[in-house]
């Protein structure tokens, strides 16, 4: 997955030697799924079947909005009508796998602005969709005008009603709902976020990109939740893109396993099993597995979580079917209240 920040904006011959490079390093499988984000509006044809030669086989735009006053207020710089150019584009190029990420919950977006800006992103046909809660972030200028006052604060119930609209929408046009805020259409899951939300090892590079490493399974008896025994790791490289450089040059031909390392962190088996259940939530079909929980970690997922599972299944929040544990559909709206049951 090659994104974060706008890979774009290097040529196609930089990102080729990219791809080289982790070629080189590791076993690249011939199905591996290979994603590149893009902006809208920043991309031609020419460019995107330079990517899908380098064997680029997914692409994610940063769609938004098809509101350009909505596109305006988030601080982007492409208009509506560049996003299905783009589209279009991608599709003559040859691409046959397109995400489109799309934000709601915005101050002052409407019910009929939202459906519209979903119906639009249904018409381009493509094979994926995901949805993003407005969040407020400190240092941008949206929060600012909130801060000042000049913008309403994003408005909870209003997201949720756009969340069930889209729910309902994307139903109608055939996509399925896997995740808390993903949509594909049949075989189009991205692999990429399943490893996340499975809770599995992952190796980034680049400035800020993080990474997590499991410490693989412990005997039952050195499974103990409560214990302080490390169970992984997870760090990440420094955001600054010429300090990264910067290291990285210092390091020259070395060996080293984190050459522009910023800061890290060891996982306590404890969290370890709760970011598990956590993010297996977020999976809205498959959820957790329990044989798969007392496998990786040698105890059931009962007698870790007794009484959290216990609660939330009385507020029909939780529920088991076929030996996996998933959210109800009423819970998927408060997840993050769920979720704060396990840490």
């Amino acid at each position: 997955f090659i994104g974060g920040g706008t890979p774009t904006v290097l040529s196609v011959r930089q990102l080729e030697s990219i791809l080289d490079a982790c070629r080189q390093a590791f076993k690249v499988l011939p199905q591996a799924e290979i994603t590149s984000e893009a902006n809208p509006g920043t991309v031609d044809k020419a460019y995107l079947q330079g990517l899908l030669a380098l064997g680029v086989n997914r692409l994610s735009f940063g769609a938004q909005s098809f509101d350009d006053a909505e596109l305006k207020l988030l601080g982007r710089l492409h208009s509506a009508a560049e996003i299905g150019d783009t589209a279009a584009a991608a599709r003559q190029a040859g691409a046959q796998n397109i995400n489109l990420d799309l934000i709601y919950g915005l101050p002052q977006q409407g019910l009929n602005t939202w459906r519209s800006t979903l119906q639009q992103t249904i018409a381009l046909q493509v094979e994926h969709i995901s949805l993003y809660s407005l969040t407020l972030e400190r240092g941008t200028a949206l929060h600012a005008q909130v801060a000042r006052g000049e913008l309403p604060a994003p408005n909870p119930d209003a997201a949720a009603d756009m969340y069930e609209l889209a729910d309902e929408l994307l139903a109608d046009a055939g996509y399925t709902q896997y995740e808390i805020s993903n949509w594909s259409k049949a075989g189009r899951k991205c692999e990429h976020n399943l490893t996340y939300w499975r809770n599995k090892p992952y190796l980034s590079v680049g400035a800020g990109a993080h990474s997590f490493m499991t410490a693989g399974r412990q005997s039952p008896a050195a499974a103990n939740p409560f214990s302080s025994a490390k169970a992984g790791k997870r760090w990440w490289n420094l955001k600054s893109v010429p300090a990264y450089i910067e290291k990285v040059r210092a390091n020259g031909n070395k060996p080293h396993p984190h050459p522009a390392l910023d800061d890290g962190e060891e996982i306590d088996r404890r969290l370890e099993m709760a970011e598990t259940v956590i993010l297996g939530l977020r999976l809205t079909q498959e959820g957790v597995s329990l044989p798969a929980f007392e496998s990786r970690f040698g105890l059931p997922l009962q007698e870790v979580f007794g009484p959290q599972l216990n609660k939330l299944k009385a507020l029909a929040l939780l529920e088991v079917k076929g030996q996996r544990l998933r959210l109800t559909p009423q819970a998927r709206l408060i997840g993050n209240q769920v979720f704060m049951e396990f840490l």
